[in-house]
């Protein structure tokens, strides 16, 4: 086995002193905060949606006489 401890030194020092202050890092969270919010939005739209009765509800199928149509 090789001894890797100055590889792991060097990525120490290649790493940002305060990991919260990363911009990608930041980035990242403000998008997946985004992301969050607009999947949350869509879910809230579709409940009411699937609650509210569609005009198609009061359309009925045959006539009331149960003859299929076209017969």
């Amino acid at each position: 086995m090789t001894d890797d401890k100055p590889d792991r030194e060097a990525q120490r020092a290649r790493l940002p002193k305060n990991p919260d202050r990363n911009p990608a890092r930041e980035r990242l969270k403000q998008a997946l905060r985004e992301n969050l919010k607009r999947r949350k939005s869509q879910a809230r739209r579709r409940a009411d949606a699937a609650g509210a009765p569609s005009n198609r509800d009061d359309l009925s199928p045959h006539d009331g006489s149960g003859k299929k149509p076209g017969e």
